[in-house]
């Protein structure tokens, strides 16, 4: 399978207090916050790449760029996009964007790599020490 720069998709998610600056502990107000911004660019890269990958193999993200420039409050929708933009091997290059009714809050982009789950897998595992002795 191969990827082909172009391919892109959205997410959409109404904000609730639970993802509010405040809520997250990345700020003092009740905007949504620029992590949960993040995520939801993050998943519209993932739903792009849906049925896109070979069996086996997933994506993990390696670089977030972003900008977040307008508050979003409670209770309004926020949509997020992510459009494929640069295929360098393993890599991938996403155009990721999040708009309220307001226009525009945010826009970036994304790096997502190409990996064997089963192998990544195992590498998460071998990095486990277990719990500090005491």
């Amino acid at each position: 399978m191969s990827l082909e720069p172009g391919i892109t998709a959205k997410v959409k998610a109404e904000v609730t207090p639970d993802m509010t600056a405040l809520s997250q502990g990345s700020g003092a107000v009740e905007g949504l916050a620029t992590p949960v911004m993040i995520r939801l660019m993050e998943a519209a890269a993932i739903k792009a790449l849906e049925g896109q990958l070979m069996p086996g193999m997933t994506s993990v993200g390696t670089r977030v760029e972003v900008t977040h420039a307008a508050p979003t409050p409670v209770g309004m929708e926020v949509v997020a996009a992510a459009t494929l933009v640069e295929v360098e091997g393993r890599l991938l290059i996403f155009s990721v964007s999040a708009d309220d009714a307001g226009g525009q809050i945010g826009k970036g982009t994304h790096h997502r790599v190409i990996v064997d789950k089963d192998r990544f897998d195992d590498r998460i595992a071998a990095r486990w020490t277990g719990p500090a002795e005491q």
